[in-house]
């Protein structure tokens, strides 16, 4: 019977930890100057903008109002759908960022007229129910809330791993999905790809899959250190990740396939989101490999490690 990746697979993966360890610590070191180098392409969601919600006699089509925005001048625009089909709410970044909020908001009313009548064509007549000016302090505080959402969720991952596992495992777990984040993280900045908060809604997801990816293999590292005797640690880490190379590899590729589609098929308002997704699936199955395990040998885990800590004899003496 045909199988895409055989059951009893037996690679010396742990034989190429110090080049992937390198490999690993060169890309995340380069991510972490690389972001405060270079900086993110803030979307409307951090930077502030005019916000116009207009209403089509006609279902427009998304793509050709994107089209004719850029046209105009208007970069980046962000257009998206609300309640019906001909009901659409558009994003422009301010031409005159240095203005007051009072001559934004009277831009903004302008603007809300002007895209209107570029929009509107013989037959579906466009009408503006609303046209303002968002400052970025509604973007800022959910730049806050996201990082701190990101540090909690570290925090509730050391926490539920050193309480299900040990604190070496937890250690490991926290470097290897730290590792992923701060890749996908730094390649928006190197790319200068839009950071809107559906991209960092992406980059949070990427966090959840990476962690998943690395306990299954932890488990099954526990599992073996705990069923098998007189084998050294080096074998028992590198069986383990024989024993869930098929699993990772299928679980990624069928998880990578559904983001490709969303990426290709969800439109532009989700494709920074998918973007991250992808990236992140392709960094956690390799790190998950190549990362978490090297990491456990670096830390010099043992069987000890996973065994309950013996009482000691004064305690002993005090039992009835």
């Amino acid at each position: 019977m045909f199988r895409l990746i055989p059951f009893d697979t037996n690679y010396d993966i742990l034989r190429w930890r110090l080049p992937s360890l390198a490999i690993a610590l060169a890309l995340m070191v380069a991510a972490l100057v690389l972001i405060p180098m270079k900086g993110f392409n803030f979307a409307l969601d951090f930077t502030g903008g005019t916000v116009a919600e207009l209403k089509f006699e006609k279902e427009p089509d998304l793509e050709v109002v994107r089209a004719a925005l850029e046209g105009a001048g208007y970069s980046n625009p962000v257009v998206q759908t609300f309640g019906a089909a001909n009901d659409i709410v558009v994003r422009l970044q301010p031409r005159d960022a240095e203005a007051g909020e009072a001559a934004l908001q009277e831009s903004a009313a302008a603007t809300g007229g002007a895209i209107a009548d570029l929009l509107g064509e013989p037959g579906n007549s466009v009408t503006v129910v609303r046209s303002d000016f968002v400052g970025p302090q509604v973007g800022k505080e959910l730049a806050e809330n996201g990082v701190l959402a990101m540090f909690f969720v570290i925090v509730g991952f050391l926490v539920y791993i050193t309480f299900r596992f040990e604190w070496k495992f937890a250690v490991a777990a926290i470097i290897t999905t730290l590792h992923d984040v701060v890749l996908v993280v730094g390649w928006f900045a190197l790319t200068q790809h839009e950071f809107d908060l559906i991209v960092l809604a992406g980059v949070l997801s990427v966090m959840g899959y990476s962690i998943n990816d690395t306990i299954v293999v932890f488990d099954r590292v526990r599992e073996n250190f705990r069923g098998l005797h007189h084998v050294s640690a080096n074998e028992v880490l590198n069986r383990s990740i024989n024993q869930t190379l098929s699993r990772t590899i299928i679980t990624s590729v069928v998880a990578f396939l559904t983001v490709l589609a969303l990426y290709l098929y969800g439109g532009a308002s989700l494709e920074g989101m998918a973007e991250a997704q992808m990236l992140g699936i392709i960094i956690g199955t390799l790190s998950s490999i190549f990362v978490a395990c090297p990491l456990l040998i670096w830390l010099n885990v043992t069987k000890q490690d996973l065994l309950p800590k013996a009482k000691d004899d004064s305690e002993l003496d005090r039992r009835p």
